[in-house]
């Protein structure tokens, strides 16, 4: 039999099990497996309906489709199960339980490896892998699949994926989908740079960029006295703490449907992040500082407050949108921001001019005509009257031009971001935890061979950075401006009076004194500064690397030859 991709297909004997309609009514657990798996990475990879339904399709119908979907695998079970065996990575079925409980036949599993096993040569996928993490996934889609024409299932098998035979024969679509699965799993696997280590490290980076990219998100923004989101004194934990209203997750303040149903729940709200009076942070400057020197390739912001164009900052995108301009949800209508900012300030929920305008029209006309009617059948006017052409002219209410959930980033990302990764030399992430898709997938997408510093209060566990500083964001900004010798620039805007007290000042002497200097982790690439948090994964770092420095001392005792006195040389020759 021959697949889609030119690929024949490895005997199945579950092929031959009984069919209803052309459908099996027997799946292999080794296909459930995948299955789920292939389902479940559908929360970090970008799939459309017509891919899920041709996932599913071949299941006898809705209970089998769960059947297989539950199967008997464990809660946890993830894309990790999508590896099966090529070359060395022949460990995940082993990890997923005893052969036997796959109800997979032995001769079909060898046949698989075997398959694997004499697609690809080491120096081949070692290729195949630096080109992925150097270029990206669409110069990898360009080279192999459409340039070379090589098959989807052969490809896959240099990430350790081997496609049961059920899976083999998906539409083209489906086929690029299990790539791109593979390629994502595979870009999150950074390998940190082992130069870079210290703070004297990310001052030389900085110095000799020439091209930087800083990734910004709410931490940023805090001691402007905007809240972020996900600490435990953020928004989302205020506005669960208020229980003003019955929320499933506080996310839904910024969910698109919910807002369409109840924007007064938004709109409660937003005057907390709205940048009417807050001043521009240390961190805001130091990006400035980045600009002015002429280093700065593009700040992307997650942040929607707009204190980065009051700092100044030009080269910067506003990933989430921002309260700039807002748009009518009905007619689509965009105005200026500050036309909504009293309602904003008051609570209010703001509505559409044009549309209550014409409201407003339309209800003059529907009056008169009715009055007409209603003399020439001598009613009073309001006897009757109609609720549904009241309502025929919906008011839309005004919206931030904010990116919700639920709503896709504007082109200008995936444009900015294609644009930057062939020309950036330096990655700086700041005040944020990489939480929201798909701003947080920058780091994978970026070369990895470009170096990466973060400055965060608590540790983001889920990527790699070279070197990683924990504190408050604008105490570890301004020691680097300090060691780079640099002075931070004003806030800049006539919108804002700064109070005298706020104007930024160099810090004399005494006042550096009292700073408490930032600690290093054991000798790993993590340091310390004030307001740093982290806990066990801080203490495991440390305990790590102990262990690696007293290996590597041992490695170095052991291999180095004891000086010997001439006495010693003439008892052991004598």
């Amino acid at each position: 039999m021959c697949t889609l991709n030119g690929q024949h297909n490895v005997p199945n004997d579950h092929e031959t099990a009984a069919r209803d309609n052309g459908k099996p009514k027997t799946y292999s657990a080794l296909y459930a497996l995948q299955l789920r798996a292939f389902i479940d990475a559908a929360e970090d990879v970008d799939v459309d309906p017509d891919t899920i339904e041709d996932l599913l399709e071949g299941l006898e119908d809705r209970d089998e489709e769960e059947e297989v979907q539950e199967s008997d695998l464990d809660d946890d079970s993830d894309s990790e199960n999508l590896a099966f065996p090529a070359h060395e990575r022949h460990s995940a079925i082993e990890e997923s339980g005893d052969l036997d409980d796959l109800e997979v036949e032995t001769e079909v599993i060898e046949q698989l490896k075997r398959e694997a096993d004499g697609a690809w040569s080491k120096e081949e996928i070692r290729k195949m892998m630096h080109h992925l993490k150097e270029r990206g996934m669409s110069s990898f889609v360009r080279e192999y699949v459409i340039t070379q024409n090589i098959p989807i299932v052969k490809l896959l098998f240099a990430f350790g994926i081997s496609l049961c035979p059920e899976l083999r024969n998906k539409q083209p679509q489906t086929m690029l989908y299990f790539l791109r699965v593979a390629m994502s799993k595979e870009l999150h696997l950074r390998e940190k740079l082992s130069q870079y280590n210290t703070i004297a490290d990310a001052v030389s980076l900085i110095q000799a960029s020439k091209r930087m990219v800083v990734l910004t998100g709410a931490g940023i923004s805090v001691s402007c006295g905007i809240p972020d989101f996900r600490s435990h004194n953020g928004l989302y934990a205020m506005l669960k703490e208020r229980g003003t209203y019955e929320l499933d997750d506080p996310q839904q303040m910024f969910d698109i449907h919910y807002f369409r149903e109840n924007p007064a729940v938004f709109y409660s709200f937003a005057s907390q992040i709205y940048p009417s009076n807050f001043i521009p942070s240390p961190c805001h400057r130091f990006i400035k500082a980045i600009e002015d020197r002429g280093k700065l390739l593009r700040n992307y912001t997650q942040n929607i407050d707009t204190l980065e164009t009051l700092t100044g900052i030009t080269r910067v995108l506003q990933c989430h949108g921002s309260f700039a301009t807002a748009t009518c949800i009905q007619c689509k209508r965009r105005i200026p921001g500050n036309e909504i900012e009293k309602d904003i300030m008051e609570h209010r929920v703001p509505f559409c001019t044009v549309c209550m305008e014409a409201k407003r029209t339309a209800e003059e006309v529907r009056q008169a005509a009715f009055r007409k009617k209603a003399k020439k059948r001598g009613r009073k006017e309001w006897e009757e009257g109609s609720d549904e052409e009241d309502e025929a002219i919906p008011v839309g209410v005004m919206k931030p031009d904010i990116t919700f959930f639920g709503e896709k980033l504007a082109d200008d990302f995936d444009h900015a971001l294609e644009d930057d990764r062939d020309k950036v030399d330096l990655l700086i992430v700041i005040g944020t935890s990489l939480k929201v898709s798909p701003v947080s997938e920058i780091l994978s997408h970026l070369p990895h061979s470009v170096p990466q510093i973060l400055i965060n209060k608590t540790p983001v566990r889920h990527i790699n950075p070279d070197i990683v500083l924990l504190g408050n964001a604008d105490d570890i900004v301004q020691h680097l401006c300090e060691q780079l010798a640099w002075e931070l620039p004003p806030p800049v805007g006539k919108r804002l009076e700064v109070p005298s007290l706020a104007r930024p000042a160099k810090r004399t002497s005494g006042e550096m004194m009292g700073k408490p200097e930032p600690t290093r982790v054991a000798k790993s690439h993590v340091w310390l500064f004030e307001g740093a948090e982290g806990g066990k994964w801080v203490r495991d770092i440390g305990e790590r690397f102990l262990e690696e420095n007293v290996e590597s001392e041992s490695r170095a005792m052991q291999g180095r030859v004891p000086n010997e006195g001439p006495e010693a040389k003439k008892s052991r020759t004598g």
